[in-house]
């Protein structure tokens, strides 16, 4: 059983009351908290919702479910669907409200749950089986991906999404490795990137981008990511908010592009005189990007990568 400090630190949520207050514009509305997890967001969500309000949430973690169906059954306006987000659309055609949602809610990235669990693989400090997957009943391991997968695949993965500029020497020890003993434990693959990497970042653990690339990969999480915010756009009603919130670079620059690309609306020969209405953009951007506040960083460390971005369908 978890220890009352463990279980405070597995249940904080990121920039709850920022998220929240940029998401909500209609009490009485229908809203989506695309990224479920524990139901940090989702809990404020229904405390600010009207009694007619509803909120679907959406989760891959069968976990994340069941504390989504105990939230079930404390508040009917509540609904929880088990599956990727950006299934966002199938999950919203059987209730007929695409292009009926006051607000999307994404709260990217790992949850702090799934850290702290040491059986769920996503950890290079808690030794535990090298899993990696937000649903842990499909697909494939990080273990059964890195035992098969080429070297110069393993390389890419490392340097495109953990923009490692060791990948290579990574790559190379991870196969090196494996023609020795299997890689099956989060600390083995651990040690194994900590000895293959020459230069160490101040603070950073030196297998925290091989780690974060590995589950990027297995998860088709930037993919499914791109997916979700074109049916984000398409699932709003005018004036219908989406809030973004990411943790690494990857995420926030695919999220800034997708609301920059969005308000520019319609493509016109740059000399051609056309008023901003006249564009139709599909998106307007709703101030600058938030990231947390030093209070909250010391409070929950875990905060500190967090960008948050907001856009609004126009009515």
């Amino acid at each position: 059983m978890a220890t009352q400090a463990h279980e405070k630190q597995s249940h904080e949520t990121v920039m709850l009351h920022p998220a929240v207050d940029a998401l909500l514009t209609d009490p009485a509305g229908l809203y989506v908290d695309g990224t479920f997890g524990r139901g940090g967001h989702s809990r404020l969500i229904l405390q600010r919702l009207a009694g007619t309000g509803t909120l679907l949430g959406i989760d891959k973690d069968p976990l994340a479910i069941d504390a989504g169906r105990k939230l079930m059954q404390e508040d009917k306006r509540f609904t929880i669907r088990q599956g990727a987000f950006d299934e966002l659309d199938v999950m919203l055609a059987d209730t007929q409200s695409v292009g009926n949602v006051d607000g999307v809610l994404l709260d990217l990235g790992v949850s702090s749950p799934q850290l702290d669990q040491a059986e769920r693989g996503f950890s290079f400090t808690q030794d535990g089986p090298l899993d990696m997957r937000m649903n842990p009943r499909a697909g494939i391991s990080a273990a059964e991906w890195l035992a098969s997968a080429a070297e110069q695949d393993i390389a890419d993965v490392i340097y495109r999404y953990g923009e490692d500029r060791f990948s290579r020497r990574i790559a190379r020890a991870i196969v090196k490795e494996r023609d020795v003993a299997p890689i099956q434990r989060t600390l083995q693959l651990a040690e194994i990137v900590k000895q293959a990497n020459p230069a160490w970042e101040k603070h950073k653990h030196p297998a925290t981008r091989a780690f974060q690339a590995i589950r990027i990969h297995i998860n088709d999480e930037l993919v499914s990511l791109e997916k979700v915010l074109d049916k984000a756009l398409s699932a709003l009603k005018p004036g219908g908010r989406l809030v973004v919130i990411s943790f690494h670079s990857l995420e926030d620059r695919l999220v800034k592009q997708f609301i920059q690309k969005q308000s520019k609306g319609d493509d016109f020969p740059r000399d051609l005189p056309v008023t901003v209405s006249a564009l139709s953009p599909k998106l307007i951007k709703v101030g600058k990007a938030v990231k947390p506040t030093e209070q909250e960083i010391r409070h929950n460390p875990r905060a500190r990568s967090a960008v948050m971005r907001v856009a609004e369908k126009p009515a």
